[in-house]
């Protein structure tokens, strides 16, 4: 087994212990993603991926992380110190999802992806760097991906609605003007252009 290619997605955060992820490929046909690359008080070392461990609810058989205080779907209070202990008396939280089984093969693992770690920090520092991760966080939808509106709701809903014009509001013609109070009609004025008939409709 040969480890034939590393990729590796720095963190900007300064100060966290979660330096990086990265990805490691086997003989150029099997790839395990999201190992976690940690600064340790002796370095840095590499996390495999892992999920987090859950238990059922008595009430209802609702899956619930193992610190939940409460049932995400029944609200029934629930024992946040289930845990199982490990040796040295912390509480196992989360399971390995990809892992070695034995020392030789972690080393291996811990010894390419650390060199490669140190050396895309030094990429990282060249102008124009760009990471090789690759993320699949996006919307995919049929294969390709999908950019999705914020306003997506809105535009469905108001596509089905009826169109309806606004109300029209009583104009007074160019021509006329209301009547003073001495009786007369002033000479009415000619516009210099005539409006097209739809002219600010649906202004007022």
């Amino acid at each position: 087994m040969e480890i034939t290619e590393v990729r590796i997605k720095l963190m900007e955060e300064p100060g966290e212990r979660l330096k990086a992820f990265c990805s490691i490929t086997f003989d150029d046909c099997f790839v395990i993603r999201d190992l976690k690359i940690i600064e340790g008080s002796t370095g840095p070392f590499v996390a495999m991926p892992s999920r987090k461990l859950t238990a059922h609810c008595p009430g209802c058989g609702m899956k619930n992380h193992l610190r939940s205080n409460y049932c995400n779907q029944c609200g029934r209070t629930l024992d946040s110190n289930q845990a199982i202990r490990q040796a040295d008396g912390r509480a196992k939280l989360y399971a390995d999802i990809a892992h070695p089984i034995n020392s030789e093969c972690r080393e291996q693992i811990q010894d390419v992806v650390i060199a490669e770690f140190e050396a895309e920090i030094e990429r990282a520092k060249e102008p124009g760097y760009v990471s090789r991760y690759d993320d699949f966080d996006d919307d995919y939808s049929g294969g390709s991906r999908r950019n999705t509106r914020v306003d997506e709701a809105h535009d469905s809903q108001s596509s089905k609605a009826p169109h309806r014009s606004p109300p029209s509001s009583p104009t007074r013609s160019a021509t006329s003007s209301p009547p003073n109070n001495s009786g007369h009609h002033p000479t009415p004025k000619s516009p210099k252009h005539d409006p097209p008939s739809d002219f600010g409709a649906g202004i007022l």
